[in-house]
C-alpha cells in the first residue's frame, strides 16, 4: 500500500486554489491511504477544512490533531468535534480515538495527537513563550510550573494509550506505522538541519512518548516501527533502535505540500 503522509498543513492560512491544489497531490502519488500529523488549521476552521481535504482525497484520511488544531478553543472540545466528524465522514478517521488500523498484510497504523512535555532541555528556564500558552484554554496560566504539570500530564496520557495501541496493533502484524505531532525524541526533534538547543527542545519534544514507545520496541527485537511526527517544521530521520526509525517532515506556512510516500 502506498501511503502518502502531511504535516503541519495549517489549512485556515492557503487560498482555495493552493488547498485544491494540494488535495491534488495525493492523487498525483497515487496514494492509497492519507496521514496527517496535526497541524491541520486552527479550532475555528479545524472541522471545515477537515471535510473539505476528506471530501476531495481519493482515499481515506488518517490523522492526528497537532497543538494549533486546539487554538482558540481547548483539547476536549477539538477532539470531540473531530472524533464526531471522523464517525460521519466514510473516508475520515481520527487515529486517537482509533482502535489499529490494517493496512495490508505487513503493516498496522495507529497514532495520538502526543504533547510536548518539557522533559527535554530546561522548561522552566527557558526564555521561549509559544501561542499555545496564550490561545489553548488548557495551558493558559500565569504559573510556569502549573503549565508545566498541565503539560507533563496530557503528555503522559497520550503516551500510556499510544504505546498501548501500538503493542496491539505489534501483536497484529509485524510493522507498525506511529502518527503523532510531536517528536517523541529529542534526537527527532529537528530546526533547519540541526537537533533543537534547551531553550526549545522542551517545547518541541515528548520524553514521555520517546521512553513508552522505546519500551514497546526493546521488548519486540522480531517487530519493526515506523514513527512520523512534524511540529518543528524541519525535515530529519532519526534511527533510535535498530527496529524504531523516526521521521519528521519539513512544513512551510501557505504551502501545504506531501511529507513523503511510504510503501508498507
Amino acid at each position: 500500500m502506498r501511503v502518502a503522509w502531511a504535516t503541519d498543513i495549517h489549512l485556515n492560512f492557503p487560498s482555495e486554489d493552493t488547498r485544491g491544489a494540494f488535495y491534488d497531490s495525493f492523487r498525483a502519488a497515487g496514494a492509497e491511504a492519507a496521514v496527517v500529523t496535526g497541524d491541520i488549521a486552527d479550532a475555528p476552521t479545524l472541522v471545515d477544512r477537515l471535510r473539505e481535504m476528506g471530501d476531495a482525497l481519493p482515499c481515506p484520511l488518517y490523522f492526528v490533531l497537532g497543538n494549533h488544531d486546539f487554538y482558540r478553543s481547548d483539547v476536549e472540545t477539538m477532539r470531540a468535534a473531530a472524533h464526531a466528524l471522523a464517525r460521519a465522514h466514510p473516508r475520515l478517521r481520527y487515529l486517537t480515538a482509533s482502535d489499529p488500523v490494517v493496512l495490508g498484510p505487513r503493516a498496522a497504523l495507529v497514532g495520538h495527537d502526543g504533547w510536548a512535555d518539557g522533559r527535554a532541555g530546561d522548561f522552566l528556564r527557558s526564555r521561549v513563550f509559544l501561542n499555545d500558552y496564550r490561545f489553548i484554554a488548557d495551558l493558559v496560566t500565569h504559573d510556569p510550573r502549573e503549565r508545566l504539570a498541565r503539560l507533563q500530564r496530557v503528555a503522559r496520557d497520550a503516551a500510556d494509550t499510544l504505546a498501548a495501541a501500538a503493542a496491539r496493533a505489534l501483536d497484529q502484524r509485524p510493522h507498525v506505522l506511529v502518527a503523532t505531532h510531536v517528536p517523541p525524541f529529542r534526537e527527532a526533534c529537528w530546526h533547519e538541519g540541526e537537533l533543537s538547543d534547551d531553550q526549545w527542545a522542551p517545547h518541541f519534544t515528548s520524553v514521555v512518548m520517546g521512553d513508552a514507545l522505546r519500551a514497546v520496541m526493546a521488548a519486540r527485537p522480531d517487530r519493526t516501527m515506523e514513527v512520523l511526527c512534524g511540529h518543528t517544521h524541519s525535515a530529519g530521520v532519526a534511527q533510535i533502535l535498530p527496529n524504531l526509525l523516526v521521521r519528521t517532515g519539513a512544513a512551510e506556512y501557505g504551502s501545504p505540500a506531501l511529507a513523503g510516500l511510504l510503501e508498507v
